[in-house]
């Protein structure tokens, strides 16, 4: 957690100032599309931000993790917006979201899939670490868990802030063109399904793969 951080300089892109909390005060659905093309730094690596899904309020989306209230697991969720929730999923990775909506609350955006724009080679071998071959290219953040693990980050990093003055930082970068935001079912979700709330850049390659939720076989 003490990596160097990148200077507004080093990043190739217009907007290099960061998204303020006020952002975040808003509901999720709201926040999601108005991510595309901001860019998320810690330490050496930036991720341009080409895919998200909105996570609604408790008791309104059963797809969300503080559906039925609050818990030790999405604490960080009913906490000031603009801060890091990360999760573990499936026994095996973790997941990013920014906490949306007033404190007490619990909203959030999940950050789907991006594009490395700095920080490329640490990025790679963080991703292609005990892999049989060498991660590169639009693969290094396509999808929530390949994403965190570029950015390098893990349980010890729920509940940092990405507002300033805090760790990670959320760049204006250049917002998506209204015009080529998609919005969808989110993935592989059990309940909520049909709700439109996967919002993408259409036709960019870092975009991941769209897949319904298959129940498991016992």
């Amino acid at each position: 957690m003490g990596e160097r951080q990148l200077t507004p300089g080093e990043l190739p892109l217009a907007g290099d100032t960061p998204l303020t909390r006020d952002f975040f005060d808003r509901p999720g659905p709201e926040v999601a599309p108005d991510l595309l093309g901001r860019v998320i730094t810690y330490g050496p690596v930036a991720v341009r931000l080409t895919e998200v899904e909105a996570y609604g309020v408790p008791g309104q989306d059963p797809a969300s993790h503080t559906f039925r209230g609050r818990t030790t697991r999405n604490a960080v969720m009913f906490g000031p917006p603009g801060h890091l929730y990360v999760y573990f999923t499936y026994g095996m990775h973790f997941c990013a979201n920014l906490v949306c909506l007033p404190e007490g609350v619990g909203s959030g955006v999940l950050m789907r899939a991006g594009e490395v724009v700095a920080g490329v080679e640490t990025a790679t071998a963080r991703r292609s670490a005990g892999a049989s071959r060498t991660v590169s290219g639009r693969d290094l953040a396509r999808g929530p868990a390949r994403l965190a693990v570029a950015l390098g980050f893990t349980r010890e990093h729920n509940g940092l802030d990405a507002c300033p003055p805090g760790p990670i930082t959320v760049l204006e970068g250049k917002p998506a063109e209204p015009g080529l935001i998609r919005s969808g079912p989110r993935t592989g979700v059990s309940t909520g399904r049909e709700t439109p709330w996967r919002f993408w850049i259409d036709g960019d390659r870092t975009v991941s793969p769209y897949r319904p939720h298959v129940p498991r076989r016992r």
